[in-house]
């Protein structure tokens, strides 16, 4: 089966939804998603978005970040983010998304580990959630958006380094989907890892096209732990215990009470302080306290961990929380430059799948949401400037069957990350 449109779009989280809503509405627009709509990291994402409160914020914004990634960050693109974000920031006010208030309807902030002030908007601990069901309802109005939920690419349609469109497969039938524009929006790695806070699902499938057919990569050994997953030996995917519960208060302590690590600090070094103590201690986790922020604080701020804990027997009230690092989130990907555009013709990125270099070497928390909006906007915006000069190729393809693509595909991406970084191979990797 044959499927024409002017732009099809791979992955349904933040990036892909936003950049269709921000498409004209002339264009006709196939949006994949490889599960059920909602299984995307954006939709789990709980600690809230950044945002660049004022001009006087943008530098210390840039440095945080910058800190945070070990300075190896592109600085060209941090200051692009930082120049955009009120901008994204609004678009995402005016669809509607409800971040939380004060009694007088201002905007309230909050902080996570390594910034220097209070400048993250959230809604309640399910942050991305409140975001992706905004951008997802919008995108449910357009009549020029075909959404197509379980639906697996499995291949790209090229010719002369030129991308015409990609094979998917949905209800065990081939899918021909030809565009005049492929943006691939397909997530991180997550699900290639036995330990990881993402969804299954999420397995790098463009990042394992881009290994195939040569496309730019960068950073590709840039791996992010989360120090505060729930440790549970029960659960298929971690539950993340958001960096806000820090930023608010929570102390990292041993099983006699001890602190031994300043909680605010950037993500790799606590993630490495809990995995030295637990080792040097013999410890299967470390403890997260939040007993002092009080019973009816939490359970307002904190509704969802609050509820998750206590379905595993933690009253988060009286009782500190296990928890222990594990995979989180990928800072390297598709090399784009400022307007997502890849080393391959027709093909543009943007959310986790990209490297647009503003997380260096460790993320800042909270910055993947907004990277998302910011660049899934110029991708459109991109698109909408250009695509009246592009041409539809209708390219036969002759590969083979959708099963054994995929397995390859997966092979040749967990055989790369285990070159990269053979300290995660035993504890995370799931081959």
């Amino acid at each position: 089966m044959d499927l024409v449109c002017d732009v099809l779009i791979v992955g349904a989280g933040l990036a892909g939804l936003n950049t269709a809503i921000n498409l004209n509405e002339d264009l006709k627009i196939i949006v994949l998603s490889n599960d059920k709509l909602h299984r995307c990291n954006s939709y789990l994402a709980q600690g809230g978005i950044t945002t660049v409160k004022n001009e006087a914020d943008k530098p210390i914004f840039i440095e945080d970040t910058l800190k945070a990634g070990a300075y190896e960050n592109d600085v060209d693109t941090v200051k692009l983010v930082a120049n955009h974000a009120k901008e994204a920031i609004q678009k995402l006010i005016d669809l509607g998304v409800p971040f939380n208030k004060d009694e007088n309807g201002h905007l309230k902030y909050t902080k996570e580990a390594a910034h220097s002030t209070n400048r993250i908007l959230y809604s309640a601990d399910s942050s991305g959630k409140a975001i992706w069901e905004t951008v997802r309802d919008e995108a449910l109005k357009r009549k020029n958006i075909k959404i197509l939920e379980e639906t697996n690419l499995i291949d790209l349609i090229v010719k002369n380094n030129e991308v015409c469109g990609g094979v998917a497969i949905r209800e065990n039938t081939n899918l021909s989907i030809y565009s005049k524009v492929t943006v691939l929006a397909s997530g991180g790695i997550g699900g290639i890892f036995k330990n990881s806070t993402n969804y299954r699902n999420i397995k790098g499938v463009g990042i394992s096209l881009a290994l195939k057919y040569g496309i730019e990569l960068k950073d590709l050994d840039y791996i992010q732990l989360h120090p505060t997953a729930f440790h549970s030996t029960c659960e298929e995917r971690k539950f993340l215990i958001t960096e806000s519960l820090r930023g608010e208060g929570a102390k990292l302590i041993d099983d006699k009470g001890n602190r031994f690590v300043d909680e605010l600090m950037p993500r790799d070094f606590v993630s490495q302080a809990i995995i030295k103590y637990k080792d040097e201690k013999e410890l299967p986790c470390v403890l997260l306290d939040a007993r002092d922020m009080g019973e009816k604080y939490l359970k307002e701020r904190f509704p969802k961990i609050f509820t998750h804990c206590l379905k595993h027997g933690i009253d988060i009230s009286k009782d500190p929380i296990p928890v222990s690092p594990c995979q989180h989130y990928f800072m390297g990907g598709i090399k784009i430059d400022s307007d997502g555009k890849t080393s391959m013709k027709n093909l543009l990125a943007c959310g986790e799948v990209s490297c647009t270099g503003l997380h260096g070497k460790n993320r800042l928390a909270s910055n993947s949401l907004l990277e998302a909006a910011v660049y899934s906007n110029r991708v459109a915006d991109y698109i909408n400037k250009v695509i009246e000069d592009k041409k539809l190729s209708i390219v036969p393809y002759t590969e083979k069957n959708a099963e054994t693509l995929n397995k390859e595909n997966e092979k040749i991406l967990i055989s790369t990350i285990k070159n990269e970084r053979k300290d995660l191979i035993h504890e995370l990797l799931n081959n």
